[in-house]
């Protein structure tokens, strides 16, 4: 179709140019005249020509497209999210339990225990809106909701049996925005968790509860939503900060609350001189090797679908734990 339009300009614009043999010999036709406006025409004709072939050259704009269910991807996330979950319960509570003395040992599996409990609750109740609803943002433009959500899906209202949660807007393969909250629940159940590190033995039950409660609220929501809510976010939008897998939401942002809490709470009572020696090994190792399992479901989960990027997340991860525990 363009090339045959392309050819019909061409022959069009060259006889208007030039003329037919009876316009030619016609004295009505003054060569001047004639001249001028057949340049005319052929200059009218490139330009025609020059538009053609430059909007044929543009790529198409990406429609937007219906996001259809997709169980493959449905299946892949499912799995994922109870690999990111068994990384705190069990996985992260063996893992201190065994690093602390014998004492402390229940301590800190309830401390896992009950933030998963009570995150996860926050999250239903309203954290998962704050974090994710983008309502009010807009591409390119910087306001309030580039920092924060708003309270639209509180108890997780408009979620549907039906709800869908697209890759993208021209991907329509999708996942249930179920499923993907219940993702999104287990990042933000264990980032409060992997802080306890850092305060362990040290900080009474309720008050790690409340502190747990008011950081996931205050500090952990808000980084989320700037990071990956999309095209409107602070950080994510505007500074085009990468975060594939929790780099920043997570790993960054409990790894400071633990060096505050750590400073905070100032030295250990007793350390060096009095033995700390961890309660049993064994449970620990047990426990990091859960962590290596279930960080398939967090680094290879992250890509939202089973592709071609969730298998090099898993190979990578797989690589780069081997790497560090030998060396």
């Amino acid at each position: 179709m363009e090339s045959q339009m392309k050819l019909y300009l061409v022959r069009g614009f060259s006889r208007a140019a030039s003329g037919t043999a009876r316009e030619r010999q016609s004295p009505d036709w003054p060569g001047v005249r004639r001249g001028a406006l057949g340049s005319g025409v052929a200059a009218l004709g490139m330009m025609a020509m020059f538009f053609l072939t430059l909007g044929s050259a543009l790529p198409a704009a990406a429609a937007t497209v219906e996001p259809v269910l997709d169980s493959g991807n449905t299946a892949w996330m499912l799995t994922s999210t109870a690999l990111v979950l068994f990384m705190t319960i069990p996985g992260l509570a063996l893992f201190y339990g065994g690093l602390v003395r014998s004492k402390n040992v229940l301590s800190v599996l309830m401390q896992c225990f009950t933030i998963t409990a009570v995150v996860s609750l926050m999250w239903i109740i309203g954290l998962y809106s704050l974090a994710f609803d983008t309502t009010g943002m807009v591409k390119g433009v910087t306001n309030f909701h580039s920092f924060i959500g708003t309270f639209s899906k509180v108890f997780c209202r408009g979620i549907s049996l039906n709800s869908l949660s697209a890759l993208s807007a021209t991907d329509a393969r999708a996942i249930p925005e179920t499923v993907f909250l219940c993702y999104q629940m287990t990042f933000a159940i264990i980032t409060p968790a992997l802080i306890i590190g850092a305060f362990a033995e040290r900080m009474k039950f309720a008050a790690m509860l409340v502190f747990m409660a008011t950081w996931s609220l205050l500090v952990y929501t808000p980084i989320c939503h700037m990071v990956w809510s999309g095209d409107g976010s602070y950080l994510g939008s505007r500074w085009g900060a990468l975060d594939y897998a929790g780099g920043t939401v997570v790993h960054i942002n409990a790894g400071v609350a633990a060096l505050v809490c750590a400073l905070v709470l100032g030295k250990r009572r007793g350390y060096p001189n009095v033995p700390m020696p961890p309660h049993n090994l064994s449970v620990a190792v047990v426990g990091a090797a859960m962590l290596w399992v279930g960080w398939f479901g967090f680094n290879a989960g992250s890509a939202l679908a089973a592709n071609g990027r969730a298998g090099m997340a898993m190979l990578a991860t797989h690589t780069a734990t081997a790497t560090a525990a030998l060396v």
